[in-house]
């Protein structure tokens, strides 16, 4: 099939490797440096498994700014752009795919199917497809991790498809096909019901990471051994030992900007459950910060703001709420951050020389572990338990 993919951040640029594999796919994006080193197969984001496919598998793919050369042509589309939460206005800001749909109508002459991985509200589908009737609009949720998006598109936990139809098994079939796995399950539903799988499964998953992140706050507050307290209780095999790692709290692209939606969608319905994970990534930063300022630093030094291992990604980034926090207090925060472009960030300096950074700053707050800072440790300030994401 000749597919195209509307945008080339993690979820975008997965699928048109994954699908590069057996198809003729093209991957659109308005940042032309993006595009300019995806056409030298080299990946303009941090992802092993991206990186190493761009760089030595046989991919038919490549990448254009030029929506009539992306579109005219494609059989299938998957849609792919930002979609940000608006805080003020209470819901995700989707005019962005809104213009992707406007140029896909203008230009594709083969009426395509339209597959939109970008998150949405619940039953945005359904509502936008009366806005463009002439288009084959099919919603199927995304499942993917930073740093290891192309990792999760070969190794898919479920693909869910949100339309019981022939175009919808074409989509669940590009995306099955182009994985490792034979055996993944495969769910169709309607087009609101994958919206609400979406929303659901990563708010469970800030709900999780909130619940072992209030257990730390309390082992913290009385001086018991948080380890201890998470191995025991991760003993229950209904609990498990999994997703239960400390942390300054859930941040990145998702699990913010989907928990608050989904609280959004809950207006006209009770609720405690999902309100509350919202309000408690907030209250895990203010004791945290808490924790810190009580040591009266002088200079606090701010190490990664990337939120994982692998990532590149600082948005939302849970460290970012601690820094903000600190530096209300009027204590001055330095940064080490290799992949921060600017010499500043939010009117904190960024230091380049580690060892000045490491000299320099009285506490150095870092939300993972890392070896570079174990001639330090004194001064490092983790909720890091276990050494992992």
């Amino acid at each position: 099939m000749k597919i195209t993919v509307a945008g080339t951040g993690y979820v975008g640029l997965s699928i048109a490797v994954l699908t590069a594999q057996k198809h003729e796919v093209t991957a659109i994006d308005i940042v032309k440096e993006k595009v300019d080193l995806i056409n030298k197969k080299i990946s303009p984001i941090e992802d092993h498994e991206i990186s190493d496919f761009l760089a030595n598998k046989q991919l038919n793919l490549k990448a254009t700014t030029d929506p009539l050369a992306a579109y005219k042509d494609a059989e299938l589309i998957f849609v792919a752009g930002p979609t940000d939460y608006d805080s003020k206005g209470n819901f995700f800001d989707t005019s962005a795919i809104e213009k992707i749909f406007d140029d896909i109508a203008k230009y594709n002459t083969t009426n395509a199917i339209i597959c939109i991985k970008s998150t949405v509200p619940v039953d945005y589908t359904k509502t936008i497809k009366k806005q463009y009737p002439n288009l084959k609009l099919i919603f199927s949720p995304e499942f993917l991790r930073e740093g290891k998006a192309l990792y999760d598109n070969l190794h898919p936990s479920r693909i869910i498809v949100g339309e019981q139809s022939k175009d919808g098994e074409i989509i669940a079939q590009v995306l099955k096909e182009g994985s490792l796995d034979e055996n993944t399950p495969v769910l169709f539903t309607s087009s609101t019901e994958a919206e609400a799988v979406k929303l659901f499964s990563n708010t469970y998953l800030a709900l999780r990471v909130a619940f072992f992140n209030e257990l730390d706050s309390y082992a913290l507050k009385y001086n018991l051994d948080t380890r201890q307290i998470i191995e025991g209780v991760g003993l229950d095999p209904r609990i498990g030992s999994h997703y239960n790692n400390p942390s300054f709290g859930f941040g990145g692209y998702c699990l913010p900007k989907d928990t608050k939606q989904l609280l959004a969608n809950y207006e006209h319905v009770p609720n405690n459950i999902i309100k509350a994970i919202v309000d408690s990534n907030r209250t895990r930063k203010d004791f945290l910060a808490d924790q810190i300022i009580e040591k009266n630093p002088r200079k606090v030094g701010i190490y990664r703001l990337v939120m994982k291992e692998g990532s590149d990604n600082f948005r939302a980034s849970s460290i970012q709420g601690i820094m903000k926090r600190i530096k209300a207090k009027g204590i001055e925060c330095i940064i080490f951050e290799p992949a921060l472009k600017e010499d500043n960030f939010f009117g904190s300096k960024k230091v380049t020389s580690l060892e000045e950074f490491k000299r320099d700053a009285d506490i150095i707050i870092t939300n993972r572990s890392h070896d570079e800072l174990k001639d330090v440790e004194h001064k490092v300030f983790t909720r890091d338990i276990f050494t992992r994401d």
